[in-house]
């Protein structure tokens, strides 16, 4: 092999290599980035899961309130005895996730009336120009807050394979548990569609609910 060929192969190789390496390292980056944005969501997820079962009376065996690591957190609890308490446990998340993303949404948009006029207008955005920096922190801080929440929202597909379950072992014994197979059907959805970025369009659209509450756009 000549040797102008052979350097062109090995230039070519240590290209690759470093190319590879810079993906790899670019990747690892974003999903670092992406775990410490989720992260006040992923604690709050966990944290109704562990109020819920000491609610219902659900032993907890272990949890994890967040980790570098899929899941990001988990609650490890003994087997409800009636699934209105496995229902309670899976859903709580939801409802708890939202309240507190809507109320880290309503702070900002507070914030925001103490700056410009509402409704919200081309024309006064210039307003913002004259917000101090702890105005800043303070409205980035909590937007990011409502969003991270609302985005862990929804109950994961390992709490609709749990309801499932249930719901397949106890339908003909207590025909009531039917109810809640549409909402496993939904949690499965939902969870498909997170591909799609359903996640983020829901905490935005909890953020639109908050300014419009507020007044700060208008409808």
């Amino acid at each position: 092999m000549p040797a102008d060929t052979a350097l062109v192969i090995v230039a070519l190789a240590l290209a690759l290599a470093v190319l590879a390496l810079a993906v790899i390292g670019i990747g690892s980056l974003c999903w670092l980035a992406l775990q410490l944005l989720v992260l006040p969501g992923v604690v709050v997820h966990e944290f109704a899961h562990k109020q819920a079962c000491d609610l219902v009376g659900v032993p907890v065996l272990e949890v994890a309130y967040f980790r570098f690591g899929d899941p990001s957190g988990y609650v490890r609890h003994a087997q409800p005895d009636r699934y209105r308490k496995s229902f309670v446990i899976s859903v709580a998340p939801f409802l708890v996730n939202t309240v507190v993303s809507l109320a880290a949404f309503l702070g900002v948009a507070i914030l925001v009336t103490t700056v410009v006029e509402s409704p919200l207008s081309l024309e006064s955005l210039a307003d913002f120009r004259t917000a101090s920096s702890e105005w800043v922190v303070l409205t980035a801080v909590l937007g990011w807050l409502g969003v991270a929440v609302g985005m862990q929202a929804f109950p994961s597909t390992g709490d609709a394979n749990t309801l499932w379950v249930r719901s397949r072992a106890e339908w003909r014994r207590s025909p009531v548990v039917l109810l809640g197979v549409p909402v496993v059907f939904v949690i499965y959805v939902v969870n498909l569609l997170s591909w799609l970025w359903a996640d983020v369009v829901y905490a935005l659209a909890l953020g639109l609910l908050a300014f419009y509450a507020v007044g700060v756009v208008a409808l």
